[in-house]
């Protein structure tokens, strides 16, 4: 990525922009090949999930990831750059990618700003294929027209603009001057927050008996075929009002604030998205951070139950066998890519709002040439979502589970130019169109799981999901 210093004459005005696309243009003429150019300015305070709701379109492709607790969000629509791939080398496709890509974008503004420069955003579904009729491909990634984003204090608004040989440079700049113009003095309007919201009614269908998934799941494991599986439950719901998928996000975040509140629009109506507890792989300044989170139990109902309750998964051995597999995995296919990872001995206790996690997190310096979507795909699925050994466990949850994933504890995330990015699973999910909603829970099964603890786990996963489809109060 080529950066160029910000002079504040190349944006004066409508004109001024136009003559600094042209000095872009002429760099793409030069060897026939579009530049992406990438105008950044940092701007007040602004909170992106409201400033996507308030320019939300249902035909535009959307991207979205908070984490609430730690100040962080960013937020991006509409298409600059986009590419989809399937197969089992599909983040190898993206990485080739994206390398072309940002070898061909000019920046300028506040690159080194938190968030700062041109993100892609990705989607990559479960399985490396998509089956007919899904929502999304197996892997989607898209730079938007437009981003902005927020680290603490510190807001960025970025547009993005892919500026051809042949570009119409007039209405690419005053495209560009109309969309900083806005984020630089962006206000939210027309909001009626007074209007009563009445709690919506649902017709409820689950089409498998999970029940017997996982009696059937556990005669596998007891004939060796593998040690663990995660299986999933998809609950579809049809409401008597239409569902906003940005307001049944911002409910997430507000319930969870200690996870990853995301959204994922085709642009075709339809919306993934959910308040996922783990992160699959994030780099910062060359070092890897992941999450093994795998063993669960409710929290209690005041501090002596909850601490109870705690003491309990801390205790069992049957989840700390499951945490250990999903860890021993995680080290195993981090170290064929050469990382000395790091680690407690011990695993902590992860609170959430309504359940608790056995929590180890991992972390490891890059190595010379590794990245993070080399990282990605060692790593997903991870035994935590998929199972152990990986290909075995993989290769029978389609039959068990009676339904596609698709996106549901898939990789989603976002990268920069400079190496950085953050990937989370996509579980604690719903696909939502309309009046129409499918929720997904699931639970890991190892020698020993029951059958009714299992359904227990995945009803309480999916009540919290349920509550947030309901309209604010």
């Amino acid at each position: 990525m080529k950066v160029l210093p910000l002079q504040p004459a190349d944006h004066a005005s409508p004109e001024a922009l136009q003559a600094f696309l042209a000095q872009c243009q002429a760099a793409a003429q030069r060897d026939g090949r579009e530049r992406l150019v990438s105008i950044g300015i940092t701007v007040d305070a602004l909170d992106p999930l409201a400033v996507l709701e308030a320019i939300y379109e249902p035909g535009h492709p959307h991207f979205y990831a908070e984490h609430p607790s730690n100040a962080t969000a960013i937020a991006g629509a509409e298409i600059a750059a986009h590419f989809t791939a399937e197969g089992a080398d599909r983040f190898a496709q993206l990485q080739r990618w994206t390398d072309d890509l940002f070898d061909r974008t000019i920046a300028v503004g506040p690159v080194d700003a938190p968030f700062g420069g041109p993100h892609v955003f990705v989607a990559a579904a479960f399985g490396d294929q998509a089956e007919a009729g899904e929502p999304f491909p197996s892997l989607t990634a898209f730079v938007p027209r437009w981003q902005v984003a927020r680290a603490g204090a510190v807001t960025t608004a970025v547009a993005n603009v892919p500026v051809a040989p042949d570009a119409d440079l007039a209405a690419l700049s005053e495209r560009v001057w109309r969309a900083h113009a806005r984020f630089g003095a962006f206000s939210i309007a027309g909001a009626d927050a007074a209007a009563p919201r009445e709690p919506r009614h649902w017709t409820r269908c689950e089409s498998t008996d999970y029940r017997s998934a996982v009696s059937a799941a556990v005669e596998r494991i007891n004939a060796g075929e593998f040690q663990k599986i995660v299986l999933a439950r998809a609950l579809d719901l049809q409401a008597d009002t239409a569902l906003h998928p940005l307001q049944v996000l911002d409910s997430l975040r507000q319930r969870f604030p200690d996870c990853f509140a995301f959204s994922v629009a085709n642009g075709k109506g339809q919306s993934f998205i959910g308040a996922s507890p783990e992160r699959l792989g994030r780099v910062s300044q060359g070092v890897l951070e992941a999450d093994v989170l795998a063993g669960t139990i409710r929290r209690g109902r005041g501090a002596m139950d909850d601490a109870a309750a705690g003491a309990s998964l801390m205790a069992s051995e049957k989840d700390r066998h499951e945490h250990q597999v999903v860890l021993d995995s995680v080290k195993r296919r981090l170290e064929t890519l050469g990382l000395a990872v790091e680690h407690a001995t011990e695993p902590v206790l992860r609170k959430l709002a309504n359940v608790q996690h056995l929590h180890t997190p991992v972390r490891a310096r890059l190595p010379e040439g590794v990245r993070l979507l080399d990282a990605v795909a060692q790593l997903h699925p991870t035994p935590a979502v998929g199972g152990s050994p990986r290909e075995a466990a993989v290769a029978a949850i389609r039959d068990l589970e009676g339904f596609p994933r698709g996106l549901y504890a898939g990789a989603i995330g976002w990268m920069n130019a400079k190496g950085g990015g953050e990937f989370l699973v996509g579980i604690r999910s719903a696909l939502v169109e309309g009046d129409r909603a499918r929720l997904y829970s699931g639970a890991g099964i190892v020698a020993g799981s029951e059958p009714d603890k299992e359904f227990a786990e995945t009803e309480l996963k999916a009540q919290a999901l349920l509550n947030a489809l309901q309209p604010p109060q």
